[in-house]
């Protein structure tokens, strides 16, 4: 099932103030914090990467697609200050990660 351009418009408006930039891909949407990819919306729903700070939100693993790594699922999407803290707390995760070598 592809997601719906009005759940994205929904996540971004969620997110705002954060300058949150989405990507078209293959039906669904990839997220980006500063230009660091967090998540996406898949099947209108929004999955952000499992970092260790989004362990602590107790969020429920789900895959975006089939064969894909597990992501977490933001249930709490409908608490915008919630949402935003769990963003941001992955993005900082994510930026202090070292980065994969270029194939």
């Amino acid at each position: 099932m592809a997601s719906s351009k009005e759940y994205l418009q929904f996540v971004i408006e969620q997110l705002s103030p954060l300058d949150i930039t989405a990507r078209p891909k293959m039906s669904e949407y990839l997220l980006y914090l500063d230009g660091v990819y967090f998540g996406g919306v898949f099947d209108d729903r929004l999955l952000v990467k499992p970092t260790d700070s989004a362990k602590r939100f107790g969020m429920e693993e789900q895959l975006p697609y089939d064969g894909a790594k597990p992501m977490f699922f933001v249930d709490a999407i409908d608490d915008k200050e919630l949402t935003k803290s769990i963003v941001v707390a992955v993005v900082e995760d994510l930026k202090k990660s070292p980065k994969k070598k270029k194939r």
